[in-house]
């Protein structure tokens, strides 16, 4: 047939992409549980022990896991525990918002080793790319002084920035970063690192980062809502982060809201509940530096104005929240975000009590349905830093199979 429209298939598999799986399935128990014995990860994974044997050998002769002392348990055979190798492999991670840019550079089991942040110039992408060039080269200068072959490791660069991405904007929004979304950004970090380069929303990072360090370790559904300059949600399903058909999924700030008083117009709910919103009631500008402390100032004095504030956000989120827990049934779900401690764990007080949904009943112990995650400005940063090391490492579907 001489038809040019796409054949729409799934990819296929075979041996090599199981391989793989495997690979990926055994550093995913030892990062997750630390280190475990030969057995330990055959009757965890539920492959045969010669199968363990093998992958084991594989990875520490790449050098990415590495054995610990004997150890004897009662009359059986001593054991030997094996562990994952830190140094093994590298990732940066690179946050860019409205109006700073950080970069991290983390090692395989998320220890950040390196991090710089600089003000993006008023000028736009074209000037503020040289900003992220030379902020990146500075990260990979610092790693190359303290580890000589850590460049040869580097599994490749993550890139977080706030969505979403490629939708016809109808209204004159300054929460979306039109211009740099429209820059060949990607194509530029690639061509002046030499890196494999992915971008993902804020949200999405900062969903990583809990999943690698924070309330999400462990779990295989759990709905992070990332409360920063805009609002979002990073969804992991099935124990992998669900991105959408366009990078999109989780834009719970875009969610229309009905405007106080103003009969049936509406606007994105961050105008509401975000901290772009509560900086302008302090009159506070966001690329403040001292951002973090000067909002902990104020929500400790405390004022009537603030205390609104507070009591519509967590309104609003309630609902929010509710609706999440309705569609996704997740294990928990996690307030995060680049907001200080103070304001998140006041949040998650003033939200409960939650509306009644499916995920309120008494056997979802230990998991409580909302709770308190990483509050820390560096958090997206190291998000994406974990998204190299997740996109080489982490047991995932598309890993299974053929690149079509």
């Amino acid at each position: 047939m001489n038809d040019k429209r796409p054949i729409r298939a799934k990819s296929g598999t075979n041996l090599g992409g199981a391989s793989a799986h495997n690979r990926r399935i055994m550093i995913d128990a030892l990062r997750v549980n630390g280190a475990l014995s030969r057995a330990d990860l055959a009757r965890a994974t539920g492959l045969t022990p010669q199968t363990v044997s093998n992958i084991i050998e594989e990875l520490a002769s790449d050098g990415l896991v590495r054995s610990q002392a004997t150890v004897r348990r009662g009359r059986g055979q001593p054991a030997t525990p094996y562990q994952l190798v830190p140094e093994g492999a590298f990732a940066i991670g690179l946050q860019i918002d409205r109006h700073v840019t950080r970069t991290v550079i983390v090692n395989l089991v998320g220890e950040v080793l390196v991090k710089f942040e600089a003000k993006l110039p008023p000028g736009g992408p074209a000037e503020g790319v040289l900003v992220i060039l030379d902020l990146v080269r500075r990260a990979r200068a610092e790693l190359a002084a303290r580890t000589s072959d850590a460049d040869k490791r580097l599994v490749g660069l993550g890139v977080a920035m706030p969505g979403p991405f490629g939708i016809n904007t109808l209204y004159d929004d300054p929460w979306m970063m039109t211009a740099w979304q429209n820059f060949p950004l990607i194509d530029r970090i690639a061509e002046g690192t030499g890196l494999e380069v992915a971008l993902q929303n804020d949200a999405a990072a900062a969903a990583t980062a809990e999943r690698l360090l924070g309330a999400a370790h462990g779990l295989d559904h759990a709905i992070c809502i990332y409360f920063g300059y805009g609002l979002g949600a990073g969804l992991i399903l099935n124990g992998e982060l669900y991105g959408g058909a366009h990078a999109n999924a989780g834009e719970i700030g875009m969610i229309l809201a009905l405007i106080p008083g103003d009969g049936d117009d509406v606007e994105p709910l961050e105008h509401y509940a975000s901290m772009a919103s509560l900086c302008k009631l302090l009159s506070i500008d966001p690329s403040e530096p001292q951002l973090f402390e000067m909002v902990s100032d104020a929500l400790q004095k405390g004022s009537p104005q603030i205390e609104a504030w507070i009591a519509d956000v967590a309104q609003r989120l309630r609902r929010a929240i509710q609706a999440l827990e309705s569609i996704f049934d997740p294990q928990t779900i996690i307030l995060c975000g680049g907001a200080p401690r103070r304001l998140i764990d006041r949040l998650v007080k003033e939200i409960g009590p939650l509306l009644p949904s499916i995920a309120d009943r008494a056997s979802r112990f230990p998991e409580a349905r909302l709770q308190a995650g990483l509050a820390d400005p560096w958090s997206v940063a190291l998000g994406a830093a974990a998204e190299p090391i997740a996109r080489t490492f982490d047991p995932r579907f598309s890993a299974i199979l053929k690149s079509t």
